[in-house]
């Protein structure tokens, strides 16, 4: 079984979804336009997963992510002097970009050694349905469940 290398460094126009969405997180993840500690980052915490489960780390990475991301979250509409919280559907840039920030916030807040560790286990975590990152994804959906009623506010 030939294993994919992991090709965050070069993208070119031919690079597959998942490579597209491993760049973008990269750049999320980035602080201070500190690019290439971030790259270096990511590169490492997927070879870890990689290694863990031994499947191709952007496919765990794609799975991960897709475990994390919701589809419907609640907003707050005033009507009427009361504050409704509406449950409305997630355009699919915005479960990307909040699966993202949710994964880089619970890995964070991790009490291992190093952020590639960090952000290693929270992959893994996602990858196996579980972890912070998949319980503020659950919190959500069983929020805009409990206000379905007030679905008729949405516009």
């Amino acid at each position: 079984m030939a294993e994919k290398e992991i090709s965050i460094e070069n993208l070119t126009k031919d690079a597959t979804q998942e490579e597209k969405l491993a760049a973008k997180f990269v750049n999320c993840v980035m602080k201070q336009g500190k690019k290439n500690a971030a790259r270096r980052v990511v590169t490492e915490a997927l070879s870890m997963a990689q290694e863990k489960v031994d499947e191709p780390a952007l496919d765990i990475f794609k799975k991960a992510i897709d475990n994390i991301r919701p589809s419907v979250e609640v907003k707050s509409r005033r009507i009427g002097g009361s504050t409704y919280q509406v449950p409305t559907d997630i355009k699919p840039s915005r479960q990307t970009a909040l699966a993202f920030r949710w994964l880089i916030n619970f890995s964070r807040k991790r009490s291992e050694k190093g952020y590639a560790n960090k952000l290693a286990s929270e992959l893994m975590d996602a990858y196996n349905k579980r972890g912070g990152a998949v319980k503020k994804r659950e919190d959500t959906h069983k929020m805009a469940e409990a206000n379905k009623a007030f679905a008729h506010f949405r516009w």
